[in-house]
């Protein structure tokens, strides 16, 4: 049982612990990236659990997300109390007033959707007529009345020699008659 004890290799000190100890030791200007810490921990307490990365990665963005740590580019520092903070891309949030509290206006009653309908009392405006400067009205001229008696202006001679008046359209095709030939056949 004491055998056991001495092959036994000492305990991890917390994955926090570490990440900082790895910080302060690598030194590097703009932070390290996660790779460098990782390698760096692992050289240093050599046996470490087997999901490593995983509880690696999970210790990062809980320090990161506390505000222990600041990520800025990929990389991983401890931040400096006299440094301004970094601005990330986008927009800067608003910034918070502490205002005392006004009185709440309650709501405004919710309008009906749609157009609102137009007020009867006011007059509709009257819109001036467009003249085309021909004297004729603007648009297709309407259509005429058929004229009644006849084919107005012919004479009887100048009708009849015109005969029945053509069919509208594309006359019929003829066919041929049948011949006694193409009846034996």
């Amino acid at each position: 049982m004491a055998a056991t004890e001495f092959n036994k290799p000492p305990p991890l000190p917390p994955y926090p612990e570490m990440i900082i100890a790895a910080l302060e030791a690598l030194k590097e200007p703009n932070g390290s990236n996660k790779t460098s810490i990782s390698k760096y921990i692992e050289s240093k307490y050599g046996d470490l659990p087997p999901g490593h990365s995983q509880i690696l990665s999970h210790h990062l963005n809980r320090m990161k997300d506390s505000g222990e740590l600041v990520f800025w580019k990929n990389n991983y520092s401890i931040p400096d109390p006299n440094a301004p903070p970094r601005r990330g891309r986008g927009r800067p949030p608003k910034p918070k007033e502490s205002l005392p509290a006004a009185p709440v206006a309650p709501p405004a009653p919710a309008r009906p959707r749609g157009r609102p309908p137009k007020d009867p009392s006011v007059p509709k405006p009257v819109k001036p007529k467009v003249s085309t400067g021909s004297g004729r009205p603007r648009g297709r001229p309407r259509k005429m009345a058929k004229p009644t008696g006849g084919l107005g202006g012919l004479t009887e001679a100048t009708s009849s020699a015109a005969g029945t008046p053509r069919p509208r359209g594309r006359p019929p095709k003829v066919k041929a008659p049948l011949t006694e030939m193409s009846v034996e056949n």
